[in-house]
């Protein structure tokens, strides 16, 4: 589609002689000789870029400016002046004009310039829709969960999305904090703000130091530039401190100082910075253990375990797995589009629901990937699950197809409910009734455990 452009200029044979040059260069392009008409044209017409003179009579380039990004913020503006004039054409720039041109001036300048900001507004129109579609992607809707426990954190998640208080959340290593943490700021008030993640552990003290706060140049060998920072990067947004308590108690204090004043002092600079970034942070270790120790500040402790969010880990929440594993095989089946594996047998879910899940939702995400790599056929079986999975004991034996995601007759593929009461009652039988200890062993509580026999909490069905 041609771009639609609006050429506004007082003298109406000049604005028809840039449409029709336009026109033969690919544009779509109409005159007109009213600031009035134009201002209203612009409000009703979907026009990709205005062209327009600056001195006219009733409302001026000036006011089209202003009009023009008030309906329209993106859409380019490129103002056209006499030589008197460059010092309001200047202003234009100032005020969100993408370029001026001094009269007279060539046509093939006008069409290079106009092409160039065409361009820019449509490559920026895209990303804002692609990071919308990303930011919709990480909303607290958008994560899976059945369990209890799992509903409860995506309560407490929802309920401080908007504040800026800080969160910490717990978890051991790869429950999916860092997706959590993603999920809170995606669903709050600073979505539109960059999302900035670092790993605390990952970096040596004087490193982290010039990540978080960033350099001046000179600050230190090899410092040729001058660095920003992390907290500058997520100006408006959201800081994730992973692994938090690794941190240095060095470092932890500068941190305390940022809590108290929201200021930072880049490394080796003389003032100070203030920011308006809101901080969650994670870690798999016990802080207050770590204050116990010494290696941690209680005051710092206090400041971040204003909202604390623990993420249970994967054994003990297994009403979850068939959930996971159904959204993390779209993901990989995406991913990797010329893999055959559409589902998994019976066997194999009841092999992922008995594993205990060490490495929780990172290790099943990647078993996952694993079965779509190599797998063979339609329906993946356990022969295609990663050896640790398939050494645990099958879920499956001694109940034939109890525990199956699929009818043994049909072929049919059962409802997540039906596999889940399978499995509950092929588990049952295992510690002949006893649903406290059946319970335990599942990693849940007696009213899930009755849940999924479907009976009440008085074990009724």
């Amino acid at each position: 589609m041609k771009p639609r452009v609006l050429i506004v200029d007082d003298h109406l044979e000049l604005a028809e002689t840039l449409a029709d040059g336009l026109a033969e260069q690919g544009f779509d392009a109409s005159p007109c000789a009213n600031g009035k008409e134009a201002a209203k044209r612009l409000e009703t017409e979907p026009f990709d870029a205005l062209v327009t003179d600056l001195r006219m009579p009733e409302v001026d380039g000036m006011g089209l400016l202003a009009r023009s990004r008030a309906t329209a913020p993106e859409r380019p503006v490129i103002v056209m002046t006499a030589y008197g004039a460059v010092e309001t054409a200047v202003e234009a720039i100032r005020q969100g004009a993408y370029h001026y041109l001094t009269k007279p001036f060539r046509l093939d300048e006008l069409v290079v310039f106009l092409g160039r900001a065409v361009d820019d507004a449509r490559v920026r129109r895209e990303a804002r829709s692609l990071k919308a579609a990303l930011r919709d992607e990480y909303r607290l809707d958008k994560l899976v969960a059945a369990s209890p426990a799992m509903r409860d954190v995506f309560d407490v998640a929802a309920r401080v999305a908007d504040a800026s208080t800080p969160v910490l959340l717990y978890g051991e290593t790869g429950t999916g904090k860092t997706a959590l943490a993603r999920a809170i700021h995606a669903t709050g008030a600073r979505a539109g703000g960059p999302f900035v993640a670092v790993n605390c552990a990952a970096l040596p003290e004087t490193l982290l130091e010039s990540e978080l706060f960033g350099h001046v140049k000179g600050a230190f060998t090899g410092a040729t530039a001058a660095r920003a920072g992390l907290f500058a990067d997520a100006e408006g947004g959201t800081l994730l401190l992973d692994e938090i308590g690794e941190m240095s108690p060095a470092l932890q204090a500068k941190l305390l100082q940022v809590f108290e004043t929201g200021d930072v002092r880049a490394v080796g600079a003389s003032k100070e910075r203030h920011v308006d970034v809101r901080i969650l942070a994670a870690t798999h270790r016990d802080l207050r253990e770590r204050v116990r120790a010494g290696a941690f500040r209680e005051d710092l402790l206090y400041r971040l375990d204003v909202v604390p969010i623990e993420i249970p880990p994967l054994r003990r929440r297994r009403e979850d797995i068939p959930l996971l594993v159904e959204r993390l095989l779209g993901e990989q089946r995406a991913k990797h589009p010329r893999s055959v594996v559409e589902r998994f047998s019976g066997d194999a879910m009841a092999r992922l629901l008995a594993h205990a899940w060490p490495g929780n939702v990172r290790e099943l995400a990647h078993a996952v990937e694993r079965v779509v790599l190599f797998g063979r056929t339609p329906e993946a079986s356990s022969a295609d699950l990663p050896p640790a999975v398939t050494r645990a004991p099958p879920a499956t034996a001694g109940a034939s197809t109890e525990a199956s995601t699929g009818d043994a007759r049909t072929g049919a593929v059962l409802p997540i409910r039906e596999v889940q009461r399978r499995y509950a009652v092929w588990a049952l039988e295992q510690f002949d009734g006893h649903k406290t200890r059946t319970a335990e062993a599942l990693g849940i509580d007696g009213k899930t455990l009755a849940r999924w026999l479907g009976l009440d909490t008085e074990g009724k069905p």
